[in-house]
């Protein structure tokens, strides 16, 4: 199981209803953060989550709507006293802009921080989770991810695996974590991998390929909407996409479930978003700020 804890949905500037974009991903204790923009800390605090968890943070693009939290959030740590190391990924830019950002608020921080920039075709561990990065087309470069569980080992065949002369007892264990047991290997009596639950995040991006190839086959999908269609060519001009261009995706890249966010404040009823996007894609929820969601293999429920 993931959970997915919308910090901030709003697009550009925030609102008394929303903060802008970020978004924590939970397997377990563990947290990667997604994108940081003014106020996640704050939001963070106030939520069911702790900071203190994030294993890595995660930046699509350098707007400020997505990063002006990072600053604040990276010394919070300090003075928390964090000593665990933190690592923040983002795309060509990401290094001089935390150096510039902790240089002028001489923030130092306590603890190990690593910088790293990513382009696209990277894949890494964050904690428990695994993380895939892909290229997005906005107007300054960006990325997306994909995070996911790790992979489990298929249900075992416990009658085949005494057939075959194992045990009961050690033996199963290892058989079940991969390692060949007098002669017996794992493929002989476990069934297909059972696949870790995704969750795909573009940041901002306009309706393109590489999006599709990357968020391909995930459970959830979390796609910027910041117009809808009736401003499409808003969203051409600023290189955002609109509902309808979200759940186009959604379809084309088979995901189980699409998530709204980065919603421009003028839209005041979400359900009118979500209906734009669901004549495509009915699997559809515009999300609003502090919404909880618990992916599953069978589905997606919001907790109250």
């Amino acid at each position: 199981m993931l959970e997915l804890l919308f910090l901030g949905t709003g697009a550009s500037v925030p609102s008394r209803e929303k903060a802008t974009s970020c978004i924590a991903v939970r397997s377990g204790s563990d947290i990667v953060l997604m994108d940081c923009g003014e106020g996640s800390q704050r939001q963070i605090m106030v939520s069911p989550f702790s900071f203190m968890r994030i294993k890595t943070i995660l930046i699509t693009h350098l707007h400020g709507d997505h990063v002006f939290g990072l600053p604040g959030l990276l010394q919070t740590m300090s003075l928390s006293g964090r000593k665990e190391p933190l690592t923040v990924y983002g795309p060509k830019g990401i290094i001089e802009c935390v150096d510039a950002f902790m240089t002028a608020t001489e923030g130092e921080t306590v603890y190990p921080l690593e910088v790293k920039e990513v382009s696209g075709g990277e894949s890494f561990t964050a904690g428990n989770m695994n993380v895939t990065v892909y290229p997005t087309e906005h107007n300054i470069t960006s990325v997306g991810y994909t995070v996911s569980e790790k992979d489990r080992p298929g249900k075992l065949d416990r009658e085949k695996a005494i057939s075959l002369g194992i045990k009961d007892g050690p033996d199963m264990s290892r058989l079940k974590n991969g390692e060949t047991v007098n002669g017996v290997s794992p493929d002989q009596v476990l069934g297909p991998v059972i696949k870790g639950i995704s969750v795909s995040y573009t940041g901002d991006t306009k309706y393109c390929q590489s999006v599709i190839d990357g968020s391909r086959g995930c459970n959830v999908l979390i796609h910027e909407c910041t117009y809808m269609e009736s401003e499409a060519d808003l969203a051409v001009e600023h290189s955002h996409s609109t509902a309808l261009q979200a759940a186009k995706v959604a379809k084309e890249a088979g995901v189980g479930n699409l998530i709204l966010t980065h919603i421009s404040n003028r839209y005041n009823e979400m359900s009118v978003v979500e209906d734009e996007a669901k004549s495509i894609f009915n699997n559809t929820i515009a999300a609003k700020d502090m919404d909880l969601f618990e992916i599953r293999q069978d589905g997606m429920s919001l907790k109250q």
